[in-house]
């Protein structure tokens, strides 16, 4: 079982925990990543990121790394909570979380689920910064290396 949440709303990520453990029984691994935005890229102070996605196909893109995820490692429950819009600094941009029996397959699929989002889920992010200027964000080529490590497992 999973789900994906695309949302403006800051992320509660003691409520994700407390519906994961609701969900799963049996469970010795709960492994949650939040990613926070950063106050600043390049040196250069952010005010904020401003953050868009395609509704509907970002869901299903979503869905499909979660469960390309779940084909290759053992899970009982995963959510993905991705934000949306104005984002300030120091705040929760993605919420994953991976439950299973047994934390080696938490981990990886974690781990897998990230790389993937920072590559194939449609977002699109501009960095705003403290001095009014913003430019969208290209993708680095170091998460496209991460993702690249699991094809070659594939």
């Amino acid at each position: 079982m999973y789900e994906v949440l695309i949302q403006t709303e800051a992320i509660d990520v003691a409520a994700a925990l407390a519906r994961a453990d609701d969900l799963c029984d049996n469970c010795g691994a709960v492994v949650s990543f939040v990613g926070k935005v950063r106050g600043r890229d390049h040196d250069q102070p952010l005010s904020h990121l401003w953050l868009t996605h395609l509704p509907g196909a970002t869901e299903a893109e979503v869905g499909r790394i979660i469960q390309a995820a779940s084909q290759r490692w053992a899970l009982a429950y995963s959510q993905v909570i991705h934000r949306v819009g104005h984002i300030n600094v120091g705040e929760p941009i993605v919420l994953v979380l991976t439950t299973s029996a047994h934390r080696d397959d938490a981990y990886q699929a974690n781990r897998f689920i990230m790389d993937y989002l920072k590559t194939e889920a449609p977002f699109w992010k501009k960095e705003c910064f403290v001095d009014g200027r913003a430019h969208w964000v290209d993708m680095k080529t170091s998460d496209v290396a991460h993702t690249q490590k699991w094809q070659q497992h594939d």
